[in-house]
């Protein structure tokens, strides 16, 4: 008894003049109910957490973070749109007038921010038709390297063919991330744009540090979903949910995970087997 006294208490000296240290534990995975998830760091493409990431699911109107690239790349923010009886659709919107003139800066922020899927279909039709739009999505998709992913409308609404992997969705996030004019469409809270006040539903931009904005989503058959980038200190970390009823949480949950383990001596992050997109 008296020598396991002493050892305790030489080694509780040992630990005080910091001879000897007790590594920290190491960050348990946090407990993520999507279906599929992802959180990676965009710069690198090193991954941080993941969960059934090549699984080919339903993106709702995640899919608009696709569209509004295809469109930045293909149309001027000043060109308009004659609002008809084909861009209205089921769903989300920005609530467009037939007959009305809406430029496709307008058009994007509506497709970003109040998730309008009228807006989408004029966009399409911006870019030559919803056909060629949808072409030009996919086509991009593939420069990307979404290799797992087809798309067969500009919404997100829900169709056979129409499907993506969260792997793909980090990719494209990462893509979109590099893009000014579109960081700064989704980063907007409130927007006052073609007659009307826009609200953005992306809730972590109000809630959550740094975050830069992305995209929510909502189908019966997708459930809900969720792409969101955020950076501190210089570091930008993107997270994808898919089919998940608790998105707001598991995001909020993912990047304390990822930026608290960065910053600490211990990291969950696989340093000697640094994982790739």
């Amino acid at each position: 008894m008296k020598i396991r006294r002493f050892i305790a208490v030489f080694l509780s000296a040992l630990i005080l003049c910091g001879v000897l240290t007790v590594p920290a534990a190491a960050l348990e995975d946090p407990a993520i109910r999507a279906k599929a998830a992802l959180l990676v760091e965009a710069e690198t493409g090193t991954i941080l957490y993941d969960k059934n990431i090549h699984d080919e699911l339903s993106i709702a109107s995640t899919t608009k973070i696709l569209t509004a690239l295809v469109v930045l790349e293909d149309c001027g923010m000043q060109q308009e749109v004659n609002v008809t009886g084909r861009h209205m659709a089921e769903g989300s919107s920005m609530y467009l007038k037939i007959g009305e003139k809406v430029t496709v800066e307008s058009l994007l922020y509506g497709l970003m921010l109040s998730s309008g899927n009228d807006a989408a279909l004029a966009l399409a039709e911006a870019c030559g038709g919803e056909a060629r739009c949808v072409r030009r999505m996919n086509e991009l998709a593939e420069e990307i390297g979404m290799n797992g992913s087809h798309f067969e409308n500009p919404n997100g609404l829900d169709g056979e063919a129409h499907y993506a992997t969260a792997r793909d969705m980090a990719k494209l996030a990462a893509y979109a991330a590099e893009n000014p004019t579109f960081m700064r469409i989704c980063s907007t809270v409130t927007a006052q744009t073609g007659g009307r006040s826009l609200k953005n539903h992306n809730r972590l931009l109000r809630e959550l540090e740094g975050c830069m904005g992305m995209k929510t989503g909502y189908t019966k058959a997708a459930g809900r979903t969720l792409v969101s980038c955020v950076e501190r200190d210089g570091r930008t970390l993107v997270a994808v949910t898919l089919q998940d009823g608790n998105d707001w949480a598991d995001h909020a949950a993912l990047y304390a995970y990822g930026f608290e383990g960065n910053g600490g001596v211990e990291t969950a992050f696989f340093p000697n087997n640094k994982r790739k997109l």
